[in-house]
């Protein structure tokens, strides 16, 4: 199934049901009185955030969206139906944006429901009317018209961990070392297209999500490569891991002019997610000529990038080093989740 993470759709909540003007007309049954019963309410429309569903694909093709309106009140003091609701089903992590921009809602637990636009109230019938003076009212109101609203939807997907790196650093390899996740890999640029998700089982009962999304380059905030599209995915995480290739092929590469690049786009899209906890972590130590070519790389990059925080050598092809960094994490977001801190599963 296709990814898609943005749509727009319109909403409209049905019309409240017209109240009635009647009397009760029965054989014995002298000045019955008013007897009009009032309008059925419109129906809502509420949004339902689904675990089964993974993609906004539905509302790109499906974009407007009427709940029922109420029905209308009767005599012999008969109650108008109230229509149906509509719900719309959407994946966890999804934003609902008004037409201004305004967050409505975010969808961040699975069953969690939020309304979308109310339904109008209905009407009043006439025996709301009558009173010792008025006593065969022929008053009614009419049902109200149920909101209307053009939404702005926007997946942002729930994972622990982030992966951020230029094309072909090896994120893809890596989700595939440490998870049962199978994103493309291939030794071209941009195999992925889309985020992926993968999720690391340390032991039973202890795990943690990876999100891995295309790889970012210098120029993305002009639109370069697949510019800052996906980078809104990393928002929700805990950590950030920005994988090096300490091995590029083309000889004039500098690996830390890279990551001091990627950095600056990152910085550039969102200070908040600039800001967030980040480990580097050098791939591809199988193509140095030994441990100590590996090491000397590694020092160089850490040097010019004058970088004090956390860092990591491993081989993602054949997951060396893979383990010892997965359990790392995963004592970094148990040490958060003590604090309060909301896990992705």
């Amino acid at each position: 199934m296709k990814f898609i993470d943005e749509a727009k759709i319109q909403v409209h909540a049905g019309k409240g049901g017209d109240g009635s003007a009647a009397f009760r007309r029965e054989k014995f049954v002298p000045r019955g009185g008013p007897s009009g019963g009032d309008g059925g309410r419109g129906g809502s429309i509420w949004a339902i955030a689904d675990r089964n569903i993974n993609t906004l694909i539905d509302y790109r093709f499906a974009r407007i969206h009427r709940a029922e309106d109420g029905d209308i009140g009767r005599g012999a003091d008969k109650y108008g139906r109230g229509g149906e609701d509509v719900e719309l089903r959407m994946p966890v992590g999804t934003l609902v944006k008004d037409e201004d921009g305004a967050l409505l809602a975010d969808l961040a637990r699975d069953g969690q429901h939020t309304l979308l636009a109310k339904g109008g109230v209905g009407g009043l019938g006439n025996l709301h009317f009558k009173s010792s003076i008025n006593r065969a009212p022929r008053q009614f109101t009419r049902g109200e018209p149920g909101e209307s609203r053009e939404l702005a939807l926007e997946l942002r997907v729930l994972a622990d961990v982030g992966l951020l790196g230029l094309p072909n650093a090896g994120k893809s390899t890596f989700i595939r070392a440490v998870s049962s996740a199978r994103p493309k890999v291939a030794d071209y640029p941009f195999t992925t297209l889309n985020p992926s998700l993968g999720v690391v089982r340390i032991a039973h009962n202890e795990s943690f999500v990876v999100a891995d999304i295309p790889g970012l380059i210098e120029g993305a905030a002009e639109g370069a490569g697949l510019g800052h599209q996906f980078l809104r995915h990393l928002s929700r995480t805990r950590l950030l891991l920005h994988l090096v290739d300490i091995a590029p092929l083309e000889d004039d590469a500098d690996p830390s002019k890279d990551a001091r690049a990627l950095a600056n786009e990152l910085k550039k899209y969102d200070a908040a997610l600039f800001k967030k906890p980040r480990w580097l972590v050098f791939n591809k130590a199988d193509l140095a000529a030994d441990a100590a070519d590996a090491d000397a790389r590694v020092q160089r990059i850490l040097r010019a990038l004058r970088w004090k925080k956390p860092w990591f050598l491993i081989s993602a092809i054949n997951g060396k080093g893979c383990k010892q960094l997965s359990g790392q994490i995963y004592e970094f977001i148990s040490k958060i989740d003590k604090k309060g801190g909301r896990r992705a599963v």
